[in-house]
């Protein structure tokens, strides 16, 4: 295996790279835009919801800009290396996804309609892909934190699919997973809104152009 290769197929746990016992940098204490703990402990009634749809930079933006939202952070997530760090991420050689942490208020913002932003923010028919970003790390998923959260997420799934069908799209190839067992590692500081700091940065997230179904907003 050449480290820096870009893979389209997922590593076995033992094929994976072996990273590292704990985070080798800080994360920032507070979020840029929102002014919000990243990391938490997060106030009592909040919860938590994690999402892949690409490259982490545009899905960040997606999700602080809307209501409700009290912070983002990313990381990577559903791989097999603990704390990586993005080259190896980058690699294909640890099983991740670049993943947003979106914790919200249920009291201002539905879990339905977060899942209804993260299906109209990208295409999640492409695989190991999105737009000209290609690479596991760039693979469509959602992980859930409870029981209730995994069957909106694939009763979500299967309306968007009808919808996007007749529209002539393919089949969703997005992972939907319970987030127990498959930790959120934070990404490195300048991951952190890195659009807030670099408002002309590259941002390769893009829509389907297909609409939720009523009853995902």
């Amino acid at each position: 295996m050449l480290f820096g290769r870009q893979t389209l197929r997922l590593p076995s746990p033992e094929e994976a790279l072996p990273g590292r016992p704990e985070r080798e940098f800080p994360v920032p204490e507070r979020h840029t835009v929102l002014g919000n703990s990243l990391l938490g402990p997060y106030p009592e009634g909040l919860r938590v919801a994690d999402f892949g749809l690409g490259c982490f930079w545009g899905a960040e933006r997606i999700f602080w800009q809307q209501p409700g939202v009290w912070t983002t952070l990313v990381g990577y997530q559903g791989g097999h290396t603990p704390h990586p760090a993005y080259e190896e991420v980058c690699s294909g050689m640890t099983g991740h996804t670049e993943a947003v942490r979106v914790v919200f208020d249920p009291q201002q913002v539905s879990y339905e309609r977060l899942l209804a932003l993260f299906w109209e923010s990208h295409d999640p028919t492409q695989g190991f892909r999105q737009g000209n970003d290609r690479g596991t790390q760039y693979r469509s998923a959602v992980y859930t934190h409870s029981e209730e959260q995994l069957r909106e997420a694939e009763a979500s799934r299967e309306a968007y699919q009808k919808v996007l069908t007749a529209a002539g799209h393919g089949e969703i190839t997005t992972e939907i997973l319970p987030a127990e067992g498959r930790p959120f590692y934070a990404a490195e500081p300048y991951h952190q809104q890195y659009l807030d700091k670099n408002p002309g940065g590259y941002c390769g997230i893009g829509g389907t152009g297909v609409a939720c179904p009523v009853g995902l907003t």
